[in-house]
């Protein structure tokens, strides 16, 4: 049972760097973080818990909450994922305030919600594959299209909910058929309340082999493979296999430490050279912290003044400014796309 109730507040985070997987530097959240049932997932803390009853606030007055505030940074994460949006539509209020404040916007909204229902300037909406129901989804992916929207689908990976590999390769045909521009994976956190929640879903007794994966952390392994599995799907459908921020194809700083940070984490991810993934790391936080444009940096000198930035990172960047791919870049993300056997 869901009750919703209406307060003044709207939750706002802010990030002094780039973090995956939504690489914002604002997030937004006009509904309470649990708002689904018998599974919740908190999309800004990253994790899946359990859930019989709950009351989801709803902020009363975005504008005003936006208005009175401190202003925000972008890129701009909207988290307006479950049913509240189908009824409120407070996701889609916040993104057409961050467009009249000429703020570049994602709305992220879930299986059991809805997608704007106009496009908007400046702004994407990413698709959260949760629950997994193709004829569901496929209803949203249409009336993305429909409308004009600039879109990708994400996964929230959940064993054994989201990693069933025939479902995930109908949903990856399904997306690049109705026109997404990426798919990608969002890794999760799941606690001990929402696996119980998902044995007694699927009926799994004790001695199932999912079970045991399940509630003694074999599934880890799983889960990572499960998002490399998905990062080849996209890339075999010429598709983005991460969730690109709005504005991407803008050579901006915080673009830049994105583009540094997703190759860190692969490579930690994957144990590929940790020492220089944390140089890589600690690169990309240089980079958001400049006060100066990259642009303006390497029009007048090379990046190696900027003092701290690795070779890599430097080498990686130049070639990202230029406007060619990272060969570096690629290199790791190729590794990252591993099918799951």
């Amino acid at each position: 049972m869901i009750l919703y109730r209406k307060v003044p507040q709207l939750r706002v985070r802010r990030s002094s760097a780039p973090e995956p997987p939504f690489w914002a530097a604002a997030a937004l959240a006009p509904y309470s973080a649990r708002r689904a049932a018998p599974i919740a997932i908190d999309y800004l803390a990253l994790r899946a818990s359990g859930a019989d009853r709950l009351e989801v606030s709803v902020c009363a007055d975005v504008r005003d909450e936006l208005e009175r505030g401190r202003p925000i940074a972008q890129p701009v994460l909207v988290d307006a994922a479950e049913a509240a949006e189908i009824v409120f539509r407070r996701g889609e209020e916040a993104v057409s305030i961050c467009s009249d404040l000429q703020r570049a916007s994602m709305l992220l909204v879930s299986t059991q919600g809805g997608v704007p229902l106009r496009a908007h300037p400046r702004s994407t909406c990413t698709i959260a594959a949760f629950p997994l129901e193709l004829p569901r989804l496929e209803q949203l992916f249409e009336e993305a299209a429909a409308r004009n929207l600039r879109w990708g689908v994400a996964v929230p990976v959940i064993f054994p909910l989201t990693t069933d590999l025939e479902m995930l390769n109908a949903l990856a045909d399904s997306a690049r058929n109705h026109g997404a521009f990426f798919l990608a994976a969002i890794p999760l956190e799941v606690e001990a309340t929402a696996k119980q929640a998902i044995a007694q879903s699927m009926d799994l007794s004790a001695d199932d082999d999912r079970y045991a994966m399940l509630f003694h952390s074999s599934a880890e392994p799983v889960q990572i493979a499960t998002e490399r599995h998905i990062a080849a799907l996209a890339a075999e459908r010429d598709l983005i296999d991460f969730i690109p921020p709005p504005g991407w194809d803008e050579r901006t700083n915080w673009n830049a430490a994105a583009l540094l940070t997703l190759t860190a984490t692969r490579m930690m991810t994957m144990e590929l050279d940790l020492d220089l993934a944390g140089r890589i790391a600690r690169s990309a936080r240089i980079v958001a912290d400049l006060d100066k444009p990259l642009e303006v940096v390497a029009a007048s000198a090379s990046l190696s003044i900027i003092g701290g930035l690795d070779e890599t990172s430097v080498n990686a960047l130049t070639e990202w400014l230029g406007g060619a791919p990272s060969s570096f870049v690629e290199f790791v993300n190729e590794q990252w796309r591993m099918r799951r056997a």
